[in-house]
């Protein structure tokens, strides 16, 4: 049986939220699961001495303008938050927390908090508010709380980070599929292709 699309992804990333509306058609147009993957690009930019796009000089503004015209170009509502860039940990913590249970709802919780951020303006560093949207998809919201607190999930959630890491991705969005590794959602055509063709 071919191997999944594996879909890596930071919740602050306009990038990975674009990818994440375009990334299941791919998959079901290839016949190839799509595997949901959130990680944390802070510790990826610790690592290699990078700063996020937003924070370099000339790229940053370039990026910006980039951001909501691609989403204008993929016909997905898009505004840049207040506050940009962040660290999504409730809703890393939350989707693990989530997948562990029922994977077709972690990619739905992700969705919805991609949603939340990026066209609603929802802070999402705010545990409470993600605790919000888990509980509008039926999600406990009392067992995910105290989850949120479990050093067990906190501990899954780091090696989550440090094992796609080790992988090589670098940025968001991320993708692997039959070992080979895609960055950036323009790759999409690129990757697709090479799963029609079996690599080239």
């Amino acid at each position: 049986m071919p191997g999944p699309i594996e879909f890596y992804f930071d919740f602050s990333s306009p990038y990975g939220y674009i990818a994440s509306t375009l990334i299941d058609d791919l998959g079901g147009r290839v016949g190839r699961e799509v595997r949901w993957k959130p990680f944390l690009l802070g510790p990826v930019f610790k690592a290699n001495g990078q700063a996020p796009l937003v924070d370099v000089p000339m790229k940053g503004d370039y990026s910006k303008r980039d951001f909501d015209r691609t989403a204008r170009y993929h016909g997905v509502p898009f505004s840049l938050p207040a506050k940009f860039p962040i660290g999504a940990i409730a809703a890393l913590r939350s989707f693990y927390w989530i997948d562990d249970r029922d994977a077709a709802k972690a990619k739905a919780f992700a969705q919805a908090v991609y949603k939340a951020y990026f066209a609603d303006g929802v802070d999402i560093t705010d545990a409470a508010q993600v605790l919000a949207i888990a509980q509008r998809l039926g999600i406990d919201g009392t067992a995910l709380s105290a989850a949120l607190n479990d050093q067990a999930v906190k501990d899954r959630a780091k090696q989550e980070v440090d094992a796609i890491i080790a992988k090589g991705a670098f940025g968001s969005p991320f993708f692997i599929v039959d070992g080979e590794p895609f960055w950036g959602n323009d790759r999409l055509p690129m990757l697709e292709d090479w799963v029609r063709r079996g690599g080239w």
